[in-house]
């Protein structure tokens, strides 16, 4: 299942982001940077957040579907902007939740933390899903362990927000879409704030 893989800020300490401003600051560094489809990081993210709105999801899980990769920016900040060798598999998933962890609750990062395994269920439990994946994320599943068992898939719908993290990996599947129209990512910093733990 989900793993606790350390990724670090190079000097052997998980990066931890403190408040809302450093979360901003990460997409205003690294959003225009391309990680392995056609849309930025920030276009996805900005993407994924509108449809879970349009969902009617909650505001915590809309935050989770705008954050769910920012795992990908912290490791743009580590490496000045650098993506690694997309044949590993780095954890970005935990990552992110264990970042985030000090800002915002597990309703925004238990989705977060399991987004990875959800499209693993998705491929064992949906016939056709994998035929809609993009040509990176069927390169990635192979990298984070292909379609789950089916005790993973019993394990997995034993976790709390296991729901919440299959409708964000759903998002995240469709949130790839070049030149697509979108709200402004200033218009999500309110509720980024207002979900804070810390502001």
């Amino acid at each position: 299942m989900v793993t606790d893989a350390v990724n670090t800020d190079g000097g052997g300490v998980p990066r931890v982001l403190l408040d809302v401003d450093e979360v901003v600051e990460l997409f205003e560094r690294w959003g225009p940077q391309h990680y392995d489809d056609q849309v930025s990081q920030l276009d996805h993210a900005l993407q994924c957040a509108a449809l879970a709105r349009r969902a009617g999801a909650a505001d915590s899980l809309v935050v989770a579907a705008l954050l769910h990769d920012i795992g990908h920016l912290l490791e743009l900040d580590t490496a000045d902007g650098e993506m690694g060798d997309l044949a590993i598999d780095r954890h970005h998933e935990a990552r992110a939740a264990r970042a985030l962890g000090a800002v915002y609750p597990p309703a925004v990062t238990a989705p977060i933390a399991l987004h990875v395994e959800a499209k693993r269920y998705l491929c064992a439990v949906d016939e056709g899903y994998a035929a809609t994946l993009s040509e990176g994320s069927v390169r990635s599943l192979v990298t984070q362990g292909g379609a789950m068992s089916a005790d993973e898939v019993t394990r997995f719908e034993a976790l709390p927000r296991w729901a919440d993290a299959v409708a964000l990996r759903r998002w995240d599947d469709l949130g790839k879409v070049d030149e697509l129209a979108v709200e402004p990512f200033a218009r999500y910093v309110p509720l980024l704030r207002s979900l804070a733990r810390t502001a």
